[in-house]
């Protein structure tokens, strides 16, 4: 078993070489198992640490994946300080955020197009920053100069950050978790940027929406990146039916002009399925589909690396993360 996952890191991360920075600051997907040959294995680089998910339905089998893997690292990349496991299907939720497989302190934070983001990467499944958005993250630092800038489900906030780090005049992030939103501060704080209390808002998208709805709040940009599913009191998601409702909720906020971003990673929309929603959303001639920005290709594998095709069709998208910048025109001008 480990000699053939060995090749297939190899190949890996020989494509990746221009993404390995010499301070060894930046983050990355060095493996793409769903893609690159190995659907039980995936492994993410966050500075000097390195991330490795077992996704194998029986954990016990993708382990000799993970201890394979962990020996090409250490012997191809000495410089990693620790290596952290997260294993998607045990029953312990301690294993599921991730444990320690070598090293001692994973790293706080990653540098990406010169912003430093905070990382707790044994605070949840994820690792806290997700990198199939890093070209989002670009976007906004390039757009958002003088813009108000609204994220739902922010999550960590990294995408509210860019758009700080770009010059937005007002950033409001939301998320549900106090947690996530407190790591937002922390990437804050790394940057140098002022926090406003009163626009890192914990609470529920819904009736958060709503509130802002009430107050006549307005925003040049409103960012909706919502989990593939959640429930809560207020109302339930899911991203295989429900884009176009969260579009249509957000609608009212977002000023003449101005953009709305959503994100679809719903492995079984298809990207044609996805852009029939969209324009079906544009038919009434107030909502313009402005581009769609492609995910890294680190995330998705290169040509010479990925085998296989994908459950469903991405395309005219590159990946299953379907990322489409809408432009608003309201009523009246």
């Amino acid at each position: 078993m480990a000699e053939p996952i060995l090749s297939l890191l190899e190949n890996a991360s020989a494509a990746r070489e221009a993404y390995f920075d010499s301070g060894h600051k930046s983050a990355f997907r060095l493996f793409n198992g769903f893609s690159e040959g190995c659907p039980k294995l995936g492994v993410d680089i966050y500075a000097a640490t390195a991330v490795l998910y077992n996704h194998a339905e029986r954990p016990e089998q993708g382990l000799p994946l993970v201890l394979a893997a962990q020996v090409f690292l250490q012997e191809h990349y000495p410089w990693l300080r620790a290596g952290i496991v997260k294993t998607r299907n045990s029953p312990s939720a301690e294993e599921k955020r991730g444990k320690l497989l070598f090293g001692e302190t994973p790293d706080r934070k990653v540098q990406e197009h010169g912003v430093w983001y905070a990382l707790d990467l044994c605070m949840n499944r994820d690792a806290s920053l997700y990198l199939d958005t890093r070209n989002l993250r670009q976007w906004l630092i390039q757009q958002m100069r003088g813009k108000s800038v609204l994220n739902t489900f922010a999550y960590t906030g990294s995408l509210g950050v860019a758009a700080c780090a770009g010059g937005a005049t007002r950033v409001m992030q939301i998320d549900l978790n106090r947690s996530f939103l407190n790591l937002a501060k922390t990437s804050y704080t790394l940057n140098g940027f002022p926090i406003q209390k009163a626009d890192i808002i914990v609470g529920d998208f819904w009736a958060q929406v709503n509130l802002l709805k009430r107050a006549g709040e307005r925003f040049d940009c409103v960012l909706v990146d919502p989990p593939f599913f959640s429930t809560t009191t207020k109302g339930t998601l899911d991203l295989n039916t429900d884009s176009a409702r969260l579009i249509n909720k957000v609608r009212p906020l977002i000023n003449n002009g101005g953009r709305l971003v959503t994100i679809n990673n719903a492995l079984y929309v298809s990207g044609r399925e996805y852009l029939e929603r969209l324009e079906a959303l544009c038919a009434d001639g107030y909502l313009k589909i402005a581009e769609m920005l492609p995910v890294p290709e680190d995330f998705t594998g290169f040509a010479e690396t990925i085998h296989g095709t994908p459950i469903t069709d991405p395309k005219p998208f590159n990946h299953s993360t379907k990322i489409a910048v809408l432009e608003v025109r309201r009523k009246g001008g």
